[in-house]
């Protein structure tokens, strides 16, 4: 960075290379060297999308959940998306870790700050998922009961009883869901994704399908989530950027190989259609390998 221009094929190969433990290392040796801040040095000398996941990279992991949901919030109007995405694929720790992170970081209550901002059975579900209380395992006896209850609450109704989706999918363990979904697939005949497609609509139909996909496979919900992002006119960078560092060092191994599996191409691929320049370098660097 020093002197006219900026190297950044350097940067990134220094910093994206290396993992998030080893980049706080180099942030304190740096300002232990210089005097300064490398982050704020960073920001200074790169721009745009470039900056935004570069400066991702070099943020810890609970402090840049911490920071999204913030920004989601405290924005004009509220980035749902960023909302739905954290809580629904985060553990039940990870957002006990979020929520006490976000009083320390900004002296708010992060359940007031999100009830605030939305309303409804949306609301109701985000408020149940900040609880992080979901029953552990498998309660046998329970998954008959469930299946019933949801296909009563839609399929068997004329219009939908949200509350009894809200209940049940907020409070139930991933593996409890997933016998759940069997259940109710052979009483009802439908996948639960088609039945909150059809049953419900707007943010709180995308954050049951998120908690839905989530209990099935976290890594396919973020393949589909990626996917999505680059298909079609225009590239949802936000997202892009956002899964990309949150996930690059938890499943995104796991998220290339569902994707590949599920569409016809490699993630690899899509992202070097889709982006550009020193940004594109850097998401290659992140993503490994070609699935091709």
């Amino acid at each position: 960075m020093k002197g006219l221009g900026t190297d950044e094929d350097a940067i990134v190969q220094l910093l994206v290379a290396r993992s998030n433990a080893q980049r706080q290392q180099i942030q304190s040796s740096y300002k232990t060297l210089f005097g300064k801040d490398l982050v704020s040095d960073l920001k200074g000398e790169l721009g745009g999308k470039f900056e935004s996941l570069i400066v991702g990279l070099m943020t810890a992991p609970l402090a840049y959940d911490v920071t999204s949901i913030r920004n989601a919030i405290k924005g004009a109007g509220t980035d749902e998306k960023v909302l739905v995405e954290i809580l629904a694929s985060r553990t039940a720790q990870q957002v006990k870790d979020i929520s006490a992170a976000y009083r320390a970081e900004y002296d708010d209550d992060l359940e007031e700050d999100v009830s605030g901002d939305t309303s409804g059975h949306f609301k109701r579900l985000l408020v149940i998922l900040l609880q992080s209380n979901r029953q552990k395992g498998i309660q046998q006896g329970e998954i008959e009961k469930d299946a019933q209850a949801l296909f009563k609450a839609g399929e068997q109704k004329f219009g939908t009883d949200e509350q009894s989706f809200v209940t049940i999918l907020g409070n139930r363990s991933a593996e409890h869901l997933r016998k759940v979904f069997e259940s109710y697939m052979k009483l009802s005949g439908y996948e639960m994704e088609e039945t909150i497609q059809r049953e419900t609509s707007g943010g709180l139909r995308d954050l049951l399908l998120a908690v839905v996909k989530c209990a099935r496979s976290v890594p396919v919900y973020f393949a589909e989530t990626l996917y999505y992002a680059m298909k079609g006119a225009g590239t949802d960078d936000d997202t892009l950027i956002r899964v990309m560092v949150s996930r690059s060092e938890v499943d995104l191994l796991d998220i290339r190989s569902e994707f590949r599996r599920l569409f016809a191409c490699s993630l690899h691929s899509m992202i070097k259609g889709d982006t550009g320049g020193d940004y594109r370098k850097a998401l290659l660097l992140l993503c490994g390998g070609d699935d091709a």
